[in-house]
């Protein structure tokens, strides 16, 4: 597993920490990082899109961004008493992935409250919904313009950083 897939488990729940209890919104999140330290980070509910486009699309960027890994996390609600916030950090070079786990607790207002520390477990990556996002990618040309052009769009909205070592 890189240095970066270790990092960026550790920065993934910060970041949650921080946008749940401080600021009490849970969104889809995407980040990638690549070789040269680069990091790109988007919410994933701007996309707007059916999943398998959805896939799609982050499959075209982490192979236009040449990512060594990436993180993909979310709200899961088991029940209105039980509710997660979950991601995986995906490495390149690894058939194991980083999945991360922390139970969400809200106030009688729905609120968050709470949230535990983040357990962290090595799983197959296979294992993961999207797992598969360094798979070769087919898009048609113009489906790969659409994509050039979103990526476009979004990236005023895009938290870009180097985290070089």
């Amino acid at each position: 597993m890189h240095l970066f897939s270790e990092n960026l488990a550790v920065e993934v729940s910060s970041y949650y920490r921080n946008l749940v209890l401080g600021h009490g919104v849970t969104p889809k999140v995407f980040t990638l990082v690549n070789a040269d330290g680069d990091q790109y980070l988007f919410f994933i509910d701007d996309l707007q899109m059916e999943r398998v486009e959805e896939d799609q699309f982050l499959a075209y960027i982490v192979e236009q961004h040449d990512a060594v890994t990436y993180a993909r996390g979310t709200l899961v609600v088991v029940d209105q008493s039980q509710q997660f916030i979950e991601f995986a950090v995906v490495d390149k070079d690894d058939e194991q992935a980083i999945v991360c786990s922390a139970e969400l607790t809200r106030d009688m207002e729905d609120k968050p409250v709470g949230l535990t520390e983040f357990e962290k477990t090595l799983v197959k990556r296979k294992s993961i919904v999207f797992g598969h996002l360094y798979d070769p990618v087919k898009l048609s040309e113009e489906k790969t313009e659409d994509f050039e052009s979103l990526w476009e769009e979004m990236k005023p909205k895009i938290l870009h950083r180097n985290m070089g070592l």
